[in-house]
């Protein structure tokens, strides 16, 4: 063992490119995206290390090119999920003892890695397979997953700097193990980042994990799995599951040896997930935790004092960034009525204007959406709005999946507060807009809060000071990340933790030390350097 203390620097975040035209930054992307199209790759399981072929093959597509097919994946079984358990419980024995500056330095090496020459690889799979344009993927499946690697690092060692105080004669430890078991890790299409963390988090902190990323997001996950085993993973410790929820999640659930799920997707699933546990409580070595970040419907709420333009720039990023397929994405706002007067018109004109294509065009703001059943889905929602008395489409609307699962940005003016639009979670590029009377600002903010069952995030546009103040008060809960004159996404890691409660999950902040103490178990130490020799006490001395 080394006899030295080791300690990290507290990192910085990862700069982003900017991706200029003309830069050779640009030049290397676009290569590596027309390397990437060039060959089918067939992915496989990794298993204790181990490549593992199932015949039972899910495809890796282009969303925005759906006939460009990237590879086929191997999908899980009962019988590979039983082998995987296995594997992380051999991979344990050695991986929980691993001093945490040797398990730091895996991820240590995976961030230098990745700010290095997997940053075209993992930018160039997450385009092309999740369809982001090239500023999207950049924040994400390279600052962010970066981010979270060296700052998780950082995080670890506080935790494990953190001791109790000891009185005279007595030395009080705390020793940080992690989980009996393994950690299921449930990922989902939209950032590589968060599948990247949801794995490496508890990695990090001494567990072993069963990763299931999701089926449309398996290519740039598979990339994920090839950094971290050139970073020095030992073999076990990950091990890389893509397959169905019922074949690969019911046989993890009911397996003895889970200990916590690290998940982020949808409200119903996870809800599945927890009744699951809870029903089959008995049936586990230990109580296993469960964290989870689900959905949102996610609020911009203006007051008459708040900037027009910058309001206008807010709602336009929040909601169709990314195609809205951000858990974090504004799509529902409440603007005063004498505000609108000034932002429909260049909210309408500048959501008209926003150019919509291939990733693989720079100029392109709004990409495809993920599949199919995404696009049947938020499509679904646009069309009861046309046929709707209680709304009107004001922009967008449109929609083609004849070569991608393409959808204009759509704006709807709901006359009800509680429109389906303005209250359901749609993860697509719609925005719905509550326009209220200026007098009725108090009565607006309470129902904001209660209209909707969940609490990710939120933003009040105001320069009015005591209205920030008010409006911070009153929503108070319908948001675990809130905004001020800000849109409500892109949190940074080590800057805004991320995560909320109510029907958004169990807000334990990803991007911050308290996702990692949910990864251990401490054990506390007592040391007795004059242990006493004799049971009877002072008091005792007199009757």
């Amino acid at each position: 063992m080394p006899d030295a203390y080791f300690k990290l620097e507290r990192p910085i975040n990862e700069p982003v490119r900017g991706y200029a035209p003309g830069c050779a930054e640009k030049t290397a992307l676009k290569a590596k995206m027309a390397e990437l199209k060039s060959r089918t790759v067939e992915i496989p399981l990794i298993i204790g290390g181990e490549e593992v072929a199932t015949g039972d093959f899910g495809t890796c597509i282009v969303p925005h090119d759906h006939g460009c097919e990237l590879g086929r994946f191997h999908r899980a079984g009962q019988a590979e999920v039983d082998k995987a358990v296995a594997a992380s419980q051999e991979a344990w024995e050695q991986w929980s003892r691993m001093a945490i500056e040797d398990r730091i330095a895996v991820f240590m090496r995976a961030a230098e890695l990745l700010a290095g020459p997997y940053r075209d690889l993992l930018n160039a799979a997450t385009m092309l397979n999740q369809s982001k344009n090239a500023f999207q993927a950049e924040i994400d499946a390279a600052c962010e997953f970066i981010d979270f690697l060296r700052f998780n690092c950082w995080f670890a060692q506080r935790i494990y700097e953190d001791q109790p105080i000891s009185s005279s004669g007595i030395w009080n430890r705390s020793e940080y193990r992690p989980l009996e078991g393994f950690v299921f890790a449930v990922s989902p299409f939209n950032f590589t980042s968060i599948g990247g963390n949801l794995c490496t988090a508890p990695a990090i902190m001494g567990n072993t994990v069963l990763w299931k990323p999701a089926s449309t997001a398996v290519y740039a996950s598979w990339c994920v799995m090839r950094l971290l085993k050139e970073a020095g993973l030992p073999d076990g410790v990950i091990n890389f599951l893509p397959g169905s929820g019922g074949k690969v999640g019911t046989p993890v659930l009911n397996s003895e040896h889970l200990a916590g799920v690290h998940f982020t997707g949808s409200t119903a699933v996870f809800q599945d997930i927890w009744r699951t546990i809870g029903g089959g409580i008995a049936n586990y070595r230990s109580y296993p935790r469960i964290v989870g970040e689900t959905g949102g419907k996610d609020f911009i709420f203006a007051h008459a004092s708040a900037d027009p333009q910058a309001l206008v720039t807010a709602m336009v990023r929040g909601a169709f960034e990314y195609q809205g397929q951000k858990c974090s994405a504004a799509s529902r706002a409440y603007i005063p009525r004498s505000l609108w007067e000034q932002i429909e018109k260049p909210l309408i004109e500048t959501t008209e204007s926003l150019a919509m294509g291939d990733p693989e065009d720079f100029s392109n703001f709004v990409n495809a959406v993920i599949d199919k059943a995404a696009f049947q889905s938020i499509t679904g929602y646009i069309d009861e709005a046309k046929q709707s008395k209680d709304c009107h489409v004001l922009a967008g609307g449109d929609y083609d999946d004849s070569t991608g699962y393409f959808i204009r940005p759509t704006i709807i003016r709901a006359d009800k507060p509680n429109y389906r639009t303005m209250v359901e979670e749609i993860f697509g590029p719609v925005l719905s807009v509550y326009v209220y009377p200026d007098d009725r600002f108090s009565e607006t903010l309470a129902v904001c809060d209660g209209t909707s069952p969940y609490g990710l995030t939120g933003a009040i546009f105001a320069n009015d000071r005591a209205v920030v103040v008010q409006a911070t008060a009153a929503l108070r809960h319908a948001a675990g990340n809130f905004y001020i004159n800000d849109k409500p996404t892109g949190a940074v890691v080590g800057q805004q933790p991320f995560g909320g409660s109510r029907a958004s999950g169990t807000n334990d902040k990803a991007g911050a030390m308290w996702n990692l103490v949910r990864w251990m178990t401490p054990r506390t130490l007592k040391e007795n350097f004059n242990p006493p020799t004799d049971y009877r006490y002072p008091f005792m001395g007199e009757s």
